[in-house]
C-alpha cells in the first residue's frame, strides 16, 4: 500500500510567521497545513497522516508543550519541532525530554529548520514502519487459541515439552501438537525465532 505524502503541520498564532513558514516549505516541495491556534489544530488532528508538526512555544490557550501532550493523549505520534521567540531554557529542556526533534529560536536559520524537518520526517517514517511491524506481530499472535498462547509463552521461556505438559496438566504428546501449531501459525522456523517473536511482541 502506497503511503500518503508527508505533511508539515504549522501551529502559530502569528499570521506573518505562518505565511513565512508556508512560503519557505512550499518552495522546497513540502505540503503544509497552517493553523492559527492549538484548538484549531486539535480539532482536525489525525494520526494517520505522515509528517511532523512545527509548534510555536507560546500561544494563547494551550502553549506548545501542552499541545504536544494533548497530541500524545489523542494517540498522535507526529514528531514535533518547537519554535520560540524567547530563550526559555527550562522549556527547551522539557520539550526535548518529551521527545521533541528540535527547539529553534526565532529568527532561526532556514537551513536549520529544513534540517530539523528532514530529521523529523525520517523519525516519523521509521516509527510508522515499527508500528506496522508490531501490528502485524499482534495479528499473527491473535490467531492462536488460548491454550496455544499458553504453550507459546512457556516454550519461549525455555521450558521443554515435558515441563510445559506438567505445568499445564496435560500430556507431552498434546504439547508437541500445540507447539507445532504455534510454530506454523506464527510462521517461525525454530524455537529461537519463536523466542525473538515473543520478545518483540512484548516490546510492542
Amino acid at each position: 500500500m502506497t503511503q500518503a505524502p508527508a505533511t508539515i503541520f504549522l501551529v502559530d498564532d502569528d499570521e506573518s510567521v505562518l505565511r513565512g513558514l508556508r512560503r519557505l516549505l512550499r518552495a522546497v516541495g513540502y505540503a503544509t497545513k497552517p493553523f492559527a491556534s492549538p484548538s484549531e489544530f486539535l480539532a482536525q488532528l489525525s494520526g494517520d497522516t505522515p509528517g511532523c508538526a512545527v509548534l510555536d512555544l507560546r500561544m494563547p490557550g494551550l502553549n506548545g508543550l501542552e499541545l504536544q501532550q494533548a497530541m500524545e493523549s489523542k494517540g498522535c505520534h507526529l514528531p514535533v519541532i518547537f519554535i520560540s521567540g524567547h530563550g526559555d531554557v527550562p522549556a527547551s529542556v522539557r520539550a526535548m525530554k518529551a521527545g521533541a526533534v528540535d527547539f529553534l529560536l526565532k529568527p532561526f536559520d532556514e537551513q536549520q529548520l529544513l534540517g530539523a524537518i528532514s530529521q523529523a520526517l525520517l523519525k516519523d517514517a521509521a516509527a510508522r514502519v515499527g508500528r506496522a511491524e508490531t501490528a502485524a506481530l499482534h495479528a499473527r499472535h491473535a490467531v492462536l487459541t488460548p491454550r496455544e498462547r499458553e504453550v507459546c509463552a512457556l516454550v519461549a521461556q525455555g521450558l521443554t515439552n515435558k515441563e510445559v505438559a506438567q505445568r499445564l496438566g496435560t500430556t507431552e504428546k498434546t504439547i508437541k501438537v500445540h507447539r507445532a501449531r504455534v510454530i506454523q501459525k506464527l510462521d517461525v522456523d525454530s524455537v529461537a525465532e519463536l523466542v525473538r517473536f515473543v520478545d518483540r511482541l512484548g516490546q510492542g
